[in-house]
């Protein structure tokens, strides 16, 4: 209580003055129409700075749950647009197909680990086979391929990367078809190899490269990247180039493809 006493007696000039000060704004605040508008404004920014900033840190924290949502939203639109857009069937549907012929199913999962570095990269996901995931399934994410899945538990699945020397895909030209095979040669994990592409197609920089579809783990169209460069090697083909549209060192999540149509295409192909 003593030492209480001593600071107000130390700081009574000044408080004395703040307590004047308090009480002249107040009231000219409170009697001048003016200054009270001026008084409320100044508030109420500060009452907005203070909720945007409490609004942008309690966002922050949200961010996985917001990601998450977003890539269940994705693979949904995937399954929805697989059940309705098909060509043949865009304003029909049989009403003895209950599915409208669907051909892929997708299902989502994060990436719990991820290489780039080595020159047999591997992801690994957080569902396996109790979630209906399988080997040799592909995997993609909004941006392009990612991979396709080689070993399975039951709540885990490693993913052959695109960045993986093993690793090769059926790839096509999106504005002409012409189609060649993608793969990675080990030097940059932004880029990959097109090749197969007979010298005399019309290749130019900047043109979109998708999957073919002729592979049973990829549907067509699916996006890869585009072209950086392309020459011509051996006097047949063109050894292209291709920057990739997904970002390897930012996958957090990604869509699981099931063929429904996998097993009768392996059937037909041995036959």
């Amino acid at each position: 209580m003593r030492n209480l006493l001593n600071l107000i007696y130390r700081y009574h000039f000044s408080l004395l003055f703040l307590l004047l000060e308090t009480v002249a704004v107040s009231m000219g605040v409170r009697y001048n129409l003016y200054q009270k508008a001026k008084f409320v404004g100044f508030t109420e920014n500060i009452a907005a700075f203070f909720n945007e900033s409490v609004s942008s840190f309690t966002d922050y924290f949200h961010l996985v749950e917001t990601n998450r949502r977003l890539s269940l939203e994705n693979t949904m639109l995937r399954n929805q647009l697989q059940r309705v857009y098909r060509s043949d069937e865009l304003f029909f549907f049989s009403e003895h197909d209950t599915i409208h012929r669907q051909k892929y199913f997708f299902t989502s999962a994060r990436v719990i680990s991820n290489t780039v570095t080595r020159m047999h990269n591997y992801l690994t996901l957080d569902k396996g086979r109790d979630q209906g995931i399988e080997p040799d399934m592909g995997v993609i994410c909004p941006e392009g391929i990612v991979g396709v899945t080689t070993g399975v538990t039951g709540n885990f699945t490693s993913v052959l990367s695109v960045l993986n020397l093993n690793f090769h895909v059926s790839a096509k030209l999106k504005k002409n078809d012409y189609f060649g095979t993608i793969s990675w040669d080990g030097q940059d994990y932004r880029t990959v190899i097109l090749s197969e592409i007979p010298y005399h197609v019309d290749v130019s920089p900047g043109d979109t490269v998708v999957t073919s579809g002729y592979s049973s783990l990829f549907p067509e169209g699916i996006p890869i990247g585009t072209v950086i460069e392309a020459h011509v090697e051996n006097g047949n083909f063109y050894h292209i180039r291709v920057r990739l549209f997904t970002d390897f060192r930012h996958l957090t999540y990604v869509d699981v493809i099931r063929n429904l149509q996998k097993e009768e295409q392996q059937k037909l192909r041995q036959e």
